[in-house]
């Protein structure tokens, strides 16, 4: 279990995102098939391909710059809307973390707001759209509300996760306001949201990699 994670554990995440992300390709394009464009799959692989690059070469940087960097990297990988999204996301996350040297539940809860704040505003999406917004804000007041409470970082993850994986299953009952879905309104009422996927992904590869036995990483 870990209490914070530092600019040393960084590539360690990223490698983990970058697996999750390939082991997930084929299941994310045909999500994104249904009412998209059947690329989020590709997208997300080439995304976290080049952050885990970038986070590998950005050794002597901190850790907020390290995250802006590895959204950079993202958007110059994956140009595509969701590609442009999770870097914005990054980078704001990134430089919301300023000069932190270790990131414990109550940087993580200030990273997550920013990245919320960020690709709400980007993408013009509201609570209740069917987008990643579904998920991403329901994350961030989750670590919020257990930064509050100093709660350990393994708990306030694991709480994050439970929490956007519940918000991932109200996105069945939604009907897609943004994107190509948005064309096919009623035919997304009861799929759960690709891009909302991606959002849960994100915070469960994190809960996973915190919790782990630190002796297997």
């Amino acid at each position: 279990m870990m209490q914070s994670i530092g600019k040393t554990d960084l590539a360690g995440l990223f490698e983990r995102l970058r697996d999750v992300f390939a082991q997930q390709r084929a299941f994310l394009i045909e999500l994104d098939g249904k009412v998209g464009d059947s690329d989020l799959g590709i997208t997300m692989n080439k995304a976290f391909a080049a952050a885990f690059v970038s986070v590998q070469a950005n050794t002597g940087d901190s850790i907020g710059k390290t995250l802006q960097l590895a959204g950079m990297a993202i958007a110059k990988a994956a140009p595509s809307t969701m590609g442009t999204l999770t870097a914005t996301g990054f980078m704001s996350g990134g430089k919301a973390l300023s000069e932190c040297l270790t990131l414990s539940t109550a940087e993580w809860s200030v990273f997550w707001r920013a990245y919320h704040d960020a690709v709400a505003q980007r993408g013009k999406a509201q609570p209740g759209d069917k987008t990643v917004v579904d998920v991403l804000g329901p994350i961030a007041a989750s670590l919020e509300s257990s930064a509050k409470t100093q709660s350990p970082l393994p708990d306030a993850l694991t709480l994050a996760t439970e929490v956007a994986a519940q918000a991932l299953e109200a996105t069945r009952t939604m009907v897609a306001q943004h994107g190509k879905a948005a064309c096919f309104q009623e035919q997304s009422l009861g799929l759960q949201d690709a891009g909302a996927t991606v959002g849960f992904l994100l915070i469960d590869t994190l809960r996973a990699f915190a919790t782990q036995d630190e002796s297997t990483k």
